[in-house]
């Protein structure tokens, strides 16, 4: 027999990671009612770490990182470990890590009426090119592991829901490249809705571990010898 990882263990990882979530969530809509009042359809996410109340995104942004430092710890106790999960895994990681780096470079804000894109500082463009790359990879990772979750023995009845919230993001960031390009005034609205994906992706996943059968081990396949 092959001793599988304690479900407890990844069942605590899992529930840690969908209260993540649900905190992240909530800090975001708090602050969106705290001055300076910026429009989430208009101003990127980003904007809201600018401000008097702005350590509270930063945190946010550390604790989105812990929290994916949770799902992982969570699906690495998932069969079965393939070159997909691992590969998922550390582009999952490699997000997770951006949104941290995020809470120590600022991002610049546009003068009152300017939409769109802003950098000019050296904060605000490596907050720039950390906060694509970081989105880059989480979609990335939410399909990778979507395939991987459908052929996981023990998650396959999260797949649906993995399927759906990895193509809302994958929209999302469809939307948000159309919209620095053509639409500004809708780049806020765009970035939530990746951020909709990449966060929905998390919780349905971590639920799926949750509720995963308590396998303590599997029958190894070794041919009996004649």
């Amino acid at each position: 027999m092959i001793p599988l990882p304690n479900a407890d263990s990844r069942r605590r990882w899992a529930t840690a990671a969908m209260i993540g979530v649900v905190v992240y969530v909530v800090v975001d809509v708090v602050l969106q009612g705290l001055p300076p009042h910026y429009n989430p359809i208009v101003d990127a996410e980003s904007n809201l770490a600018v401000g008097p109340y702005g350590w509270i995104m930063n945190l946010n942004f550390i604790g989105r990182m812990l929290t994916t430092v949770c799902i992982v710890a969570a699906i690495v106790q998932v069969r079965p470990a393939s070159a997909l999960r691992r590969v998922g895994v550390a582009l999952l990681l490699l997000g997770g890590l951006c949104s941290g780096v995020l809470a120590f470079f600022p991002t610049d804000v546009g003068m009152p009426g300017e939409i769109g894109v802003v950098a000019t500082t050296v904060a605000g463009i490596v907050h720039l090119a950390v906060a694509v790359t970081g989105f880059v990879a989480a979609l990335l990772s939410c399909l990778v592991l979507t395939v991987w979750v459908q052929r996981s023995p023990e998650l396959r009845a999260g797949y649906r829901p993995a399927l759906i919230f990895a193509i809302i993001g994958g929209a999302g960031l469809l939307a948000l490249g159309m919209a620095i390009l053509v639409a500004p005034q809708f780049i806020g609205l765009a970035e939530r809705i990746c951020l909709l994906g990449i966060l929905g992706w998390v919780f349905s996943v971590a639920a799926a571990v949750r509720s995963a059968p308590a396998n303590q081990a599997i029958a190894s396949h070794r041919p009996a010898r004649a």
